[in-house]
């Protein structure tokens, strides 16, 4: 399990949680390589490089990762109960979280957040995990900051990885008896964007990747945690002999109703989540009296307490899902730590672990690439707890610093190239962006209404469209724009920054596996950003979710544009909604028209 120590300022943190040091000789300084590893399934999210990331804790306002001169790629850091306002520190805005967004891109490094706020709720530990979800009014606090999260993420702009609850999925899985329709208060929490949310515990994996689409933040690279003791035993220190296909079958199971498979979002969660270790080995075999130390040979068998067994299990999860991990607080001990808190006053200080010099000792070129070949693209280091090894005092043998040198070296020589990996796997995305840009008719419409089944024409009324969200003011017909006839929807739209909303009709009798056309005019000047025809399906289908996001950049101002979106070929009829998303980045007063929507 994932223990958290706080204090106000600074943050001490640790995960869920082990075998002998590698006291080999560390791997040559200038040693790095570039070659392609073997297939791997799924794709690396949009925004990452094709190559293995490598990753530090470092605070807000520290500089160590910059002052090293290393091409560091991630800086991370804990987001717990209290950032939004930087604990009574600062507005009650999230400009804190910004400020680390931008923080750290200006030293170079891609932000990451462990977004870990459940605990520090109140209402208990960990043990309340369900509890608390099941609670409206902690569910409505709780939501609306990572509400606010993603909000500030959007105005950053630029990539950020964002990991959701270390271990929280795994205590989900444990305090709802592997149901995922389990309750919990997602829709009944009030968020307005959550409206349409499932209250199950499944749902309230759905709000992450909801909350996310509601605000427009697309920079946002979601990262949902699997723990390898979610099912029965714990695959990676007790249960080592337990087979590993079926455990990851019936995890799996229980997580893809939350985002890994297809939903109602239309989204899918980015990639997979995973700490191997939330403390250095030593310290768990001389403190806490577990032997948690990992066989770091090569020739260990994947039914031992093994590096091996561990990539074989990530290995078995990215093809079952076809997601790529984030392995992220990773223990920085080595072999030449005292084995004694680290008070960071002298060398050495800090417990012994194999972790470091298994990634970057003397065979840390084929274990990188192995893992790599499990579907590991970014490897995250990072203390969980304040006593534990830290890359500021981790001198080695040679009196360097090891992952400064090391690691160093590494990503100086230009690290290890990763492939762009097949869609092989469940996952999921039905949001089919087109292939390519939206056609744009002309700007003087036709005298007679297209060929196709004109369904919804607006020349006799609404025809039972309606609208929502706050940037809508109302829906209404009007003369004033027509593709075709006299009239169209008229919508106006009064966007408050960061805004989503939508149009649409209920229960439409759309046939399935038919290509719906929406005829869209935009005024120049607008602060829409993007639209998004989609199609949803009732319960019947699993309330399945189909659109197609276009950027406004590809489409014409002062003109008539066609979107298109396909209805599944299983799709039920009548469907659940037709409508058009359309998302705002400012506010903005003005009015846009929808006209001829047909199949």
């Amino acid at each position: 399990m994932k223990h958290i120590f706080v204090s106000l300022a600074l943050l001490t943190l640790g995960a869920c949680g082990p075998e002998f040091a590698d006291t080999s000789t560390a791997e040559p300084l200038s040693t790095g390589e570039s070659a392609l590893v073997g297939s791997v399934s799924g794709t690396i999210p949009k925004g990452l490089p094709a190559r293995l990331l490598v990753g530090l804790f470092e605070d807000t306002g520290q500089t160590w990762m910059k002052d090293s001169a290393v091409p560091w790629n991630v800086r991370y850091r804990y987001f717990v109960k209290g950032w939004l306002n930087n604990w009574g520190w600062s507005p009650a805005d999230g400009s804190w979280g910004l400020q680390f967004l931008r923080e750290s891109d200006a030293q170079g490094f891609l932000p990451a957040v462990q977004y870990y706020q459940m605990n520090g709720e109140a209402g208990g530990g960990e043990e309340q995990f369900l509890a608390k979800a099941q609670n409206a009014s902690t569910m409505r606090s709780y939501f609306s900051d990572f509400k606010v999260l993603m909000q500030r993420a959007r105005e950053f702009g630029k990539p950020v990885l964002v990991l959701v609850e270390a271990d929280g999925f795994g205590l989900l899985q444990k305090q709802s008896n592997s149901n995922p329709n389990t309750y919990a208060a997602v829709a009944a929490s009030g968020v307005p964007e959550l409206s349409g949310m499932p209250n199950t515990v499944a749902g309230w994996g759905l709000a992450f990747l909801q909350l996310r689409k509601a605000v427009g933040a697309s920079n946002v690279i979601l990262g949902i945690h699997v723990s390898a003791w979610a099912g029965d035993g714990d695959l990676a220190y007790f249960s080592v002999t337990t087979p590993l296909q079926n455990e990851v079958s019936k995890v799996y199971t229980f997580l893809k109703p939350f985002g890994l498979g297809s939903n109602v979002t239309g989204a899918t969660w980015d990639v997979l989540v995973a700490d191997p270790l939330d403390r250095d080995s030593e310290f768990y075999r001389r403190v806490m009296g577990q032997d948690r130390w990992w066989d770091a040979s090569d020739t260990a068998s994947i039914n031992s307490k093994s590096f091996n067994r561990y990539a074989e299990w990530l290995r078995q999860w990215n093809v079952t899902a076809g997601k790529r991990w984030v392995l992220w607080q990773v223990p920085l001990g080595n072999s030449n730590h005292l084995d004694v808190d680290n008070t960071r006053n002298a060398p050495r200080e800090g417990y012994r672990d194999n972790r470091a010099e298994y990634f970057f000792g003397s065979s840390g070129a084929k274990h990188r690439e192995k893992f790599a070949s499990s579907g590991v693209i970014a490897l995250l280091f990072g203390k969980g707890e304040g006593r534990q090894s830290s890359y500021t005092n981790d001198y080695y043998t040679d009196g360097q610093l090891f992952m400064k040198s090391r690691a160093g070296a590494f990503l100086k020589a230009g690290g290890l190239a990763l492939p762009a990996g097949s869609s092989t796997g469940d996952s999921g995305d039905t949001t089919t962006p087109p292939t390519t840009p939206p056609t744009t008719p002309p700007t003087t419409p036709p005298t007679t209404p297209p060929s196709s089944a004109e369904v919804y024409s607006f020349e006799s009324g609404l025809q039972g469209w309606t609208s929502w969200g706050s940037p809508v003011r109302g829906v209404s017909t009007s003369t004033t724009k027509a593709w075709a006839g006299s009239q169209s929807l008229a919508v106006s739209v009064v966007g408050a920054p960061n805004g989503t909303a939508k149009v649409m009709i209920p229960g439409p009798s759309v046939p399935a596996g038919r290509t719906v056309s929406f005829h869209v005019w935009i005024p120049s000047g607008s602060r829409i950003t993007a639209f998004q025809p989609f199609v949803q399906q009732d319960a019947s289908g699993g309330w399945q979710y189909s659109g197609a996001w276009v950027a406004t950049t590809s489409l014409q101002a002062g003109a008539w544009n066609t979107l298109t979106v396909q209805v599944p070929t299983n799709a039920v009829s009548p469907l659940y909604e037709l409508g058009l998303e359309f998302f705002t980045d400012a506010a903005w007063t003005g009015t846009f028209y929808v006209d001829s929507v047909s199949w």
